[in-house]
């Protein structure tokens, strides 16, 4: 891998300012909060001294029946203010049963400079994330927790994985502007804020939507920036041709998934009680046979309506940005799941499975009855 460059761009200068700005909004909010807490404890204090000292029962009542409203007060406002941060998801997996997968995620890291990470997690979403959250889940040192989905892997080749890890901790780069991993867990600690009080209290969501809105506006913009950053950041690690392919083939292989993979495992449910086969076992022999690249392709990269709304950037504008055309056909080779995680596919897959179908389960055998009834089973055809 080449080594990383130090030079900043106008993208990064532009989310660094738009970074900065919003950290100080959200920093704002919490200095008001600390300060609202403080001024409760101050007032609960002040009145239970004064009803202490009160001369008559009926004016030490009044006080500290104050002071029980005002602890009240500030009790509910921690409550809504402690908002945990999310906890990483899916299988954890250890550095002695998975050696070579940790050496090279090390490897990427140091290669951008960024911390170690303090846990690797196996999901069963096609997505892969670097999870910053402190240690209690408010406060403590800030942790770093990969998470990769276990159909990405079955998806990409060894080197289209790597480039995926460079993009992934390309945003850790990116996010540790502006206060650095703690404005990161700032910002959108303020966004779960307003989350948690409009749960708590309903009739405020509106009024909250109409507070947050240019917050939340400014959010969507810089994760739109951060993506193009990550991008860069990555690109310069792995080159723009090879992260530019694993854009394509996780867009590609994603929408196979999608549209052609899991509406197909769905549909033997009017025909079988249970699944003829175990959708993840089978995940890797269904993207190897099953992918046809040229079709899937040509149909994931066309712009439309909804991407040019969307506010997140869509592959296409990606690839442009990387100046990669969008045409090119990979040919197949090994799998990622296949190279760092052989030993471990039989009790990742078995677990996932398992998962799935308590989910799914319940769905499935009401699907089947239907169908039964209505005489749409092959079965009862003949």
């Amino acid at each position: 891998m080449r080594s990383s460059c130090r030079g900043r761009s106008r993208l990064d200068v532009v989310h660094a300012r738009l970074a900065r700005r919003l950290t100080v909004t959200a920093l704002a909010g919490f200095v008001t909060i600390v300060l609202a807490v403080a001024g409760g404890v101050g007032v609960v204090i002040w009145a239970l001294q004064a009803g202490w000292h009160a001369e008559d029962a009926s004016g030490r009542t009044l006080y500290w029946l104050g002071a029980a409203v005002m602890t009240l007060g500030v009790c509910h406002l921690l409550v809504l203010a402690l908002v945990p941060a999310p906890q990483p998801q899916g299988i954890p997996l250890p550095r002695g049963v998975a050696g070579a997968l940790h050496y090279r995620i090390d490897e990427v890291a140091r290669r951008l400079g960024v911390p170690p990470l303090d846990g690797v997690w196996i999901t069963d979403e096609m997505n892969a994330a670097v999870l910053q959250r402190p240690r209690f889940g408010c406060f403590g040192r800030i942790e770093y927790h990969l998470m990769i989905g276990l159909p990405l892997a079955h998806c990409l080749s060894r080197r289209q994985f790597l480039a995926v890890l460079a993009h992934e901790f390309g945003h850790l780069v990116v996010q540790r502007r502006a206060l650095g991993a703690f404005g990161a867990h700032l910002r959108a600690w303020w966004l779960r804020l307003a989350d948690q009080i409009a749960d708590y209290h309903p009739l405020l969501e509106s009024w909250l939507d109409r507070r947050f809105y240019r917050y939340t506006l400014g959010m969507l913009r810089m994760t739109r920036l951060e993506e193009f950053a990550a991008d860069a950041i990555a690109a310069r690690v792995v080159g723009r041709r090879l992260l530019g392919e694993a854009l394509i083939e996780v867009s590609a292989k994603d929408r196979f998934l999608r549209e052609d993979y899991w509406p197909k495992v769905m549909a033997q449910c009017s025909s079988a009680p249970e699944p003829r086969f175990r959708p993840f076992r089978e995940m890797g022999l269904g993207v190897s046979a099953g992918f046809n690249a040229h079709s899937v392709l040509n149909a994931g990269f066309r712009g439309g309506e909804e991407e040019a709304a969307s506010l997140h950037p869509t592959p296409a504008e990606r690839l442009r940005a990387l100046r990669v055309p969008a045409c090119e056909a990979v040919p197949p080779e090994r799998s990622a799941a296949i190279h760092y995680l052989s030993a471990l596919l039989p009790r990742l897959a078995w677990a996932f499975d398992r998962h799935w179908w308590s989910v799914t389960g319940r769905n499935w055998r009401r699907s089947y009855r239907r169908a039964r009834r209505e005489g749409r089973s092959p079965t009862d055809r003949a």
